[in-house]
């Protein structure tokens, strides 16, 4: 029988904390990014008898079910769970929650399970401790964080209407929403369930009535720029999936009687083109060539929304990094396997933002009803791509000697590699800047770290 136990210092009340935890979206926050489990049903509590079934990949490279049971559910103090059938032997997790002052709280897991295959020994044990001290390494620095952003802008309960909640940063911010107590409804293309919106931009249809009375729409449906060759048919899609929705989405807005007081779209800084060396910020013109056209018409779709009384942000954002996809999750294999390197020579500069950073932009978004227009949602390290190439490498402990060259990247990708791979975006975030945004996370080496679960090894 193995044990575990880690624990850390809140400083926020008890019953603050416990409550976070059972709010729906706490368990995706506290989900590794380096390793994540898929949520494949959840009856949306932790009271006794709940039950939540995950797919996973913890033992072998064969994916696998875990479903657990939560028992001894006792407010605001503790709750267990309990694994029915997975990986382990036996696995039982008790959550504690103990004040120690009216706004200190002491947060405490103990796990006892048992391996499934008890010969491995101190080979097996060594592992599951060492799994265990980075994932709750990583769980304490979120919920930390997360609480503080939560503190620092305390909206009231909000209802935000989500497009693109099903994808690598909707799914991020849905859950981040959720547990500060906002309610969410995602607008989905197909089969919508209790609290979704429907709309179909391909047939210019949309359930406006659902928008009724919201009080914020966050819009970051598109289709992957980066994903494919550009071709006629490649283009089209990219344009129909921001343009013809943003019109959709915004002529259902602006027919309400009560429209949201904001309107957040998610852009690119992609708008500025290939711009060398230039520093760039908000104010900067849009640069030349399909992607900062397509940006450009995306934003003026959106900013009619204006007439209705809305607050209209662009949000131009960098390349986010996560590990569970985006630029990030295509990289990962390569320099774990020791055969990354540069897109070309490396020269071009990279905006990016850390997954969390950008969810905590949005919050302070929503928050300051001053800021309007474009904001870029990039870190404010500048770094080249042979910059951020060489900190992911020496963070896995992998050499990087295989870059690809432009020629190679030109025959494999066309357009989309002189647009999206080789163009140099050097942004400053100066509209965040101004309105006093605090990153959790503004240096690369400290953003990979966190995300990849590295951060014991700074």
């Amino acid at each position: 029988m193995g044990t575990f136990r880690a624990a850390h210092d809140f400083s926020h009340s008890q019953a603050a904390l416990f409550h976070w935890h059972e709010r729906p979206g706490a368990f995706q926050r506290l989900n590794p990014p380096w390793n994540p489990a898929q949520v494949i049903h959840s009856d949306g509590h932790i009271r006794d008898g709940a039950r939540i079934r995950l797919k996973i990949q913890p033992l072998s490279p064969f994916a696998t079910t875990w479903e657990l049971e939560h028992q001894n559910y006792n407010p605001p103090h503790q709750f267990q769970d309990r694994q029915i059938h997975g990986p382990f032997a036996s696995w039982e997790h008790t959550h504690r929650f103990e004040s120690i002052a009216p706004s200190l709280c002491r947060v405490t897991d103990d796990i006892a399970y048992r391996l499934p295959l008890e010969p491995l020994g101190a080979i097996g044990e060594s592992h599951v401790q060492t799994q265990l001290s980075r994932l709750f390494a990583y769980r304490y620095r979120v919920l930390e964080s997360d609480l503080a952003i939560h503190s620092r802008y305390p909206l009231p309960p909000l209802r935000i209407a989500i497009s693109g909640a099903s994808g690598l940063v909707g799914s991020a911010l849905s859950s981040f929403l959720t547990t500060a107590g906002h309610s969410v409804s995602p607008i989905v293309r197909t089969n919508p369930r209790d609290g979704q919106i429907f709309w179909s931009p391909r047939d210019g249809v949309i359930d406006a009535k659902a928008l009724e009375g919201m009080d914020a729409v966050i819009h970051l449906a598109g289709e992957n720029i980066a994903s494919g060759r550009w071709t006629a048919k490649k283009k089209e899609a990219i344009e129909a999936s921001r343009i013809a929705s943003s019109e959709l989405l915004v002529q259902a807005l602006r027919r309400l009687k009560n429209p949201p007081k904001t309107l957040i779209s998610a852009s690119a800084v992609g708008f500025y083109g290939d711009r060398g060396d230039e520093l760039l910020t908000e104010e900067s013109s849009r640069g030349n060539g399909f992607l900062p056209q397509t940006a450009e018409r995306w934003e003026q779709a959106c900013l009619k929304a204006s007439a209705c009384g809305c607050r209209v942000v662009m949000a131009r954002f960098g390349v986010v990094l996560d590990p569970r996809g985006g630029a990030l999750g295509k990289m990962l294999p390569a320099f774990r396997m020791g055969v990354g390197g540069t897109l070309g020579r490396g020269e071009q500069w990279m905006s990016w933002i850390a997954v969390d950073d950008l969810l905590y932009a949005v919050a302070h978004l929503l928050h300051c009803s001053d800021v309007r227009g474009a904001v870029n949602l990039c870190s404010p390290e500048l770094v080249t791509n042979r910059q951020f190439t060489q900190t992911l490498a020496t963070l896995l402990g992998r050499p990087a000697f295989f870059p690809l060259p432009k020629v190679a990247l030109r025959a494999l990708f066309g357009e989309m590699a002189d647009s999206a791979l080789l163009a140099s975006t050097r942004v400053v975030p100066k509209k965040l800047e101004d309105s006093a945004f605090h990153w959790c996370y503004p240096a690369l080496k400290e953003a990979l770290s966190h995300l990849l679960g590295l951060r014991e090894k700074d």
